[in-house]
């Protein structure tokens, strides 16, 4: 018996309904990079209820384009618009989500992804078909846009949430350690523990010559003499037991030879150190990822960049979302024995790695949130 009424829609309608809305998302998620980009934002953010003139003329931009922003800005819901006195405003519960200053995660700067994949959109659909992949210069502005995500899941929480997942680990940057990020890209990262902790020593590691160029300018600036960049790719193995700490932030999935990575990863530690890796929170399971609040995302920048740049290289492409079981699997074959797997509240998006470098401990530890 058919339980539906004339006024129910069908499976059909339904997901009509649900493709509506994800070209109405699509379309707002590019105009909400060009507002991060452009500064509206940030312009808006400081404004009283205002005319497209002002907004425009807070921002330094164009009142035209300014105007047809947003009117998509309107319609998707994120400025209100009074039709009364025509004037324009970004709700502050709006703003703390969509600004530079916010204590949030900044979601403008995140949407900055939709764009950037769609300029290699062409490059993956050739991919298809040849099986090859899409190098990293095919990324025009990869490196701005990951700075920009470093800064919000690492930088800022570095300190408070990130180092202490590991016991004593800041204690012992204080006293004074060598210390090697792998895939450091700008080095955003390690510029801050190379500020914070004066007596350790840092290294950061890139095969991008234009991230170790913007990470060596940044050094000079701030005047760091504690750490420095090298060109190079991380599956060469640094010289065996030469440091104490080894970071990876969001780095090893991309890798073309990730086992060699590892595995020179455990070899260039000294006994006792640490490796701390974090990695996309994917289980490894696809049924399992449906429950993934960034699930489809995730899956969508593993095929259009990270799976790809790996198979661009000859590597395995083990994309995104490689999953905790692999993760663990590989970690234990490069000589890890002991892993703690790590949640923190300020990170959906991924698993914490804490592997230490010893002869005892419990293979496979699992720590909790």
């Amino acid at each position: 018996m058919n339980s539906t009424t004339p006024e129910d829609p069908t499976p059909t309608e339904r997901f009509g309904g649900m493709m509506t809305d994800v070209l109405n998302h699509a379309a707002l998620a590019l105009m909400t990079s060009i507002g991060h980009r452009t500064g509206l934002f940030d312009a808006m953010a400081d404004l009283p209820p205002s005319s497209s003139q002002e907004v425009a003329d807070a921002a330094g931009l164009n009142e035209r384009y300014v105007r047809e922003w947003l009117g998509a800005m309107v319609v998707g819901r994120v400025v209100v618009f009074d039709p009364v006195t025509g004037l324009y405003h970004l709700p502050a519960e709006h703003a703390a989500w969509l600004t530079r200053s916010t204590m949030l995660i900044n979601a403008a700067a995140s949407a900055q992804w939709i764009a950037l994949l769609g300029t290699v959109e062409g490059l993956v659909v050739d991919a298809f078909r040849h099986g090859r992949g899409v190098p990293y210069s095919a990324y025009d502005r990869f490196h701005e846009v990951m700075a920009e995500e470093s800064e919000q899941t690492v930088v800022q929480a570095l300190l408070e949430h990130i180092l202490p997942l590991a016991p004593g680990l800041i204690d012992r940057l204080e006293h004074g350690v060598d210390a090697l990020d792998v895939g450091c890209g700008a080095g955003r990262a390690l510029l801050l523990m190379a500020e914070r902790f004066p007596k350790s020593r840092f290294v950061g590691c890139d095969f991008s010559v234009k991230a170790i160029e913007l990470a060596r300018a940044e050094a000079d600036r701030r005047e760091l003499a504690n750490v420095r960049f090298e060109v190079r790719d991380a599956a060469d193995a640094p010289a065996r037991e030469s440091y104490d700490l080894i970071t990876a932030f969001d780095a090893i999935h991309d890798q073309a030879r990730p086992a060699d990575v590892l595995r020179g990863v455990h070899e260039a530690l000294r006994h006792g150190g640490v490796f701390l890796m974090q990695d996309i929170s994917g289980s490894g399971s696809l049924h399992d990822d449906e429950a993934h609040p960034f699930g489809t995302f995730l899956y969508t920048v593993s095929c259009m960049h990270c799976m790809s740049v790996s198979l661009a290289g000859d590597g395995p492409g083990l994309g995104a979302m490689w999953g905790r079981r692999k993760a663990l699997e590989m970690l234990k074959e490069a000589g890890f024995e002991n892993v703690a797997v790590k949640e923190s509240p300020h990170d959906p998006l991924n698993f914490y790695y804490i592997c230490t470098k010893d002869r005892g401990g419990d293979p496979h530890r699992v720590g909790s949130r």
